[in-house]
């Protein structure tokens, strides 16, 4: 399994966010910026909704916007985890339903918040690997290289979280 703090040589996306489906955006808290140097993705209120996966001071959203939090390691989850994962996928869905603009983030952009996007787009009736190819074709080729998570979402979310809480 790759994770993020076993690939440090794993590039910033070269932008502070990626619109997968129309509303739907995936990003992180820092990106190469022009210059080359890495720059600081901070939420303003571009977003109706916005569903952070790692947390970091001075990232925003603004007040005012719908914000939910919930740390998940770029590892493996634990059943608690996962179904806190398909809580934030089904926020997402509910609001883009609503027509309002998503976005979900993590450190980079990849693997935490590329897990939830592909819930959406898996619970909005895509098959998981053509879910996956999106966000790759969107975010970049760094998108979803957790291999585990690419497996939970062949798995389901829904089975992996029923096997993880039996396994405890």
């Amino acid at each position: 399994m790759r994770t993020l703090g076993e690939q440090p040589d794993v590039p910033a996306p070269d932008s502070p966010w990626s619109e997968i489906v129309p509303g739907l955006w995936m990003g992180g808290h820092e990106f190469a910026g022009r210059s080359g140097g890495l720059e600081l993705a901070v939420v303003r209120d571009e977003f109706d909704l916005v569903l952070t996966l790692l947390r970091l001071p001075g990232h925003g959203p603004d007040a005012g916007v719908e914000h939910h939090v919930w740390p998940i390691p770029d590892g493996p989850l634990d059943g608690t985890q996962i179904a806190g994962v398909m809580r934030l996928a089904r926020a997402a869905d509910d609001a883009l339903e609503d027509g309002r603009r998503v976005l979900v983030r993590c450190y980079h952009g990849y693997n935490r918040s590329g897990l939830v996007v592909a819930h959406t787009l898996i619970r909005a009736g895509h098959p998981a690997d053509e879910a996956i190819r999106m966000i790759r074709a969107r975010r970049g080729p760094w998108a979803l290289h957790n291999r585990l998570f690419v497996e939970y979402l062949r798995a389901g979310l829904d089975t992996v979280r029923l096997l993880e809480e039996l396994a405890e």
